[in-house]
């Protein structure tokens, strides 16, 4: 946890508290870091310089791309559309199964190469024709204010802010945060406190906390992601649970999105996710009632169609991240039996496709 922190690194950071024995104890995540002067979080983005907490990567980022909204992955967030995306370096997690470890896991500030200010973030979104602007690529809590004041400079010229985010967040700056997000994808890694403790070096509850929040007490579009790990969090079992608790602590409306894991940062012993795999997981939340279950990372149309509950017609046929065929009405109706589709839908207009493109911006 120990690093030098430059002078120029040190934004000043919310949520904290000072303690007796001179230390300072980060409040931003059920984390708790407890640090001595010059000694970084286990985020190791957040830090204490001269009494106080800092950010150290306002400003910084470790790249932009404009990005399908699917890729997010947001299947009812305006389909169709472009997503301005960034992220930092870091992450309050510690998941062995890590999927973007080359950033998420950085300890080398020099790769935030790209740096920007948050009006020149949003201004370049808008110039891009992007709809929304995403925190992504590593988790935006631990960037949080410097996600923030984007999200106003967003909100300012008109754009939408998405949160792609493990949820790991206390109650407090919880509000704060998704107050200022108009959707979410939130990482539901397993259902069992095991795996929470022993793969990402959290815990189950905070994470199902957020989930309930965002849902029940904000405007935020909420979606679910599931990465599926063989012989980990894939049991019929545990995926009964699961699916049983998103029916019922949220609703069947929901989004839920399981993703194929592949072999990455410290589990490359671990087989890649076969797709029969996540077509079980799909038919197991449906059973529980769950009206819109989608499989990623790997190819399955059905799985990546979206159907009216009521009458079961294809609305949005995808394939990977292209829409194929889309049907749903601007008022965001089945036009077949006028049934409301749960999403943030509009005018639809020529879709983005599969695109990543990557963006330099000035840091003005």
């Amino acid at each position: 946890m120990d690093e030098a922190i430059h002078p120029d690194e040190r934004h000043p950071a919310e949520f904290w508290h000072a303690l007796d024995d001179g230390r300072l104890q980060c409040d931003l995540c059920p984390r708790d870091c407890r640090l001595h002067e010059g000694q970084r979080g286990a985020c190791f983005v957040r830090g204490m310089a001269d009494g106080r907490m800092v950010l150290t990567t306002y400003g910084r980022s470790s790249g932009f791309c404009i990005d399908p909204i699917e890729k997010k992955p947001l299947n009812h967030f305006y389909p169709g559309s472009n997503v301005f995306s960034f992220g930092t370096a870091g992450c309050n997690l510690a998941c062995k199964f890590c999927q973007n470890w080359d950033i998420s896991k950085s300890r080398d500030m020099d790769r935030l190469m790209d740096q920007a200010s948050p009006e020149a973030i949003a201004r370049s979104a808008l110039a891009h024709h992007s709809r929304s602007v995403a925190f992504t690529y590593n988790d935006p809590v631990i960037f949080y204010e410097y996600a923030l004041d984007t999200a106003d400079a967003c909100h300012a010229l008109g754009l939408q802010t998405v949160a792609v985010t493990a949820g790991y967040i206390h109650a407090a700056p919880r509000k704060a945060f998704f107050a200022k997000m108009d959707a979410a994808n939130i990482d539901l890694k397993g259902f069992t406190e095991d795996f929470y403790q022993k793969l990402t070096g959290a815990h189950l509850q905070p994470v199902l906390d957020t989930l309930a929040y965002v849902h029940h007490e904000t405007d935020c579009w909420l979606e679910i992601t599931t990465l599926l790990i063989p012989s980990h969090n894939d049991s019929d079992a545990e995926l009964r649970s699961l699916s049983a608790w998103v029916a019922n602590a949220l609703g069947p409306d929901v989004p839920l999105h399981f993703s194929a894991f592949h072999p990455d940062w410290k589990m490359t012993d671990v087989p890649p996710t076969p797709a029969s795999t996540l077509s079980r997981a799909r038919k197991i939340a449906q059973d529980a009632g769950l009206h819109y279950v989608y499989t990623g990372n790997v190819h399955d149309a059905e799985g990546g169609t979206t159907y009216c509950p009521s009458c079961h017609h294809a609305l949005i046929v995808r394939d990977w991240y292209e829409i194929r065929h889309y049907e749903i009405t601007e008022q965001g109706t089945c036009p077949r039996c006028n049934s409301t589709i749960a999403g943030r839908f509009g005018k639809y207009e020529k879709p983005f496709g599969a695109h990543r493109i990557p963006v330099r911006i000035t840091a003005s």
